[in-house]
């Protein structure tokens, strides 16, 4: 089985594919092993929207002239989402794309983006350079933390972009993720940036991270399961043996619709 263009898949912020952590886990070679052709994206980890949409411009236009495609379907998990949609918009790469999908994307914002900016900026300034500093050892180019915490804080409303369309024969569908109540004591990777949930809205459901609403962008598709699953969860970080199956079979069957599709 095959999609008729390259599948890329675009991480989110701070991961990175580096030493034993992968940013998206071994869910590109479980899609290898079933016949796709599968790239994954190395922009910064903790690049700004603008910098990583240049860098992400640059692979794909070397991920087709290699294959011989045309365009790819864009697979981004939460940040990279931002990431894609920025670069098809501004820098003319919307003929390249046949789809994306966007994974627990912030296209709203996360409220824990904007808890994070609240702490003084006398505390958030070295510890920004030291992340950043950090983060171009271990490979990125332009890591600006600050600046890409600065883009993804919650935003309420409508937005520019919600008026427009990328265009007419690009798809665009979108998925969220929920975090059951219960488990985010249990969660171990999600226990830094819960230390923010006070900014999270009440009755509000979300992966830990981006709430449901802001997961919206072109055709929603609702949660990509019903069990609880976390936002790093859903990239097959640090995931049980049960639900990771389950997270498989998630991207297994979104590659086939692709196919049905004739992406």
């Amino acid at each position: 089985m095959k999609t008729r263009y390259p599948l890329l898949l675009v991480h989110g912020l701070g991961m990175k594919d580096c030493f034993f952590l992968r940013s998206f886990g071994w869910i590109d070679r479980l899609l290898r092993i079933q016949g796709y052709e599968v790239y994954v994206s190395r922009v910064d980890a903790m690049g700004c929207i603008e910098g990583n949409a240049a860098q992400l411009k640059e692979e794909i236009l070397a991920i087709t002239e290699k294959c011989g495609a045309d365009r790819v379907n864009i697979i981004a998990h939460s940040k990279g989402g931002l990431d894609a949609k920025y670069m098809m918009l501004n820098l003319g790469m919307a003929k390249h794309v046949a789809s994306l999908t966007t994974l627990c994307t912030p296209h709203k914002g996360s409220p824990v983006a904007t808890g994070i900016l609240r702490v003084p900026k006398i505390f958030l300034r070295p510890v920004a350079a030291l992340v950043n500093g950090l983060f171009r050892l271990l490979g990125d180019k332009n890591p600006d933390s600050m600046r890409a915490c600065e883009q993804l804080q919650r935003v309420q409303g409508e937005l520019d972009w919600e008026t427009l369309h990328i265009a007419d024969d690009v798809y665009c569908q979108s998925f969220s993720a929920t975090m059951k109540r219960g488990r985010k004591k249990a969660d171990f990777v999600m226990r830094i940036p819960l230390m923010f949930s006070r900014y999270m809205e009440k009755d509000v459901e979300t992966d830990g991270l981006v709430p449901r609403d802001s997961a919206i962008f072109g055709v929603y598709r609702g949660d990509v399961m019903e069990d609880s699953v976390s936002h790093a969860e859903m990239v097959d970080f640090m995931v049980s043996d049960k639900k990771r199956d389950k997270i498989y079979a998630f991207y297994s069957a979104l590659c086939e619709e692709l196919v049905q599709m004739g992406f």
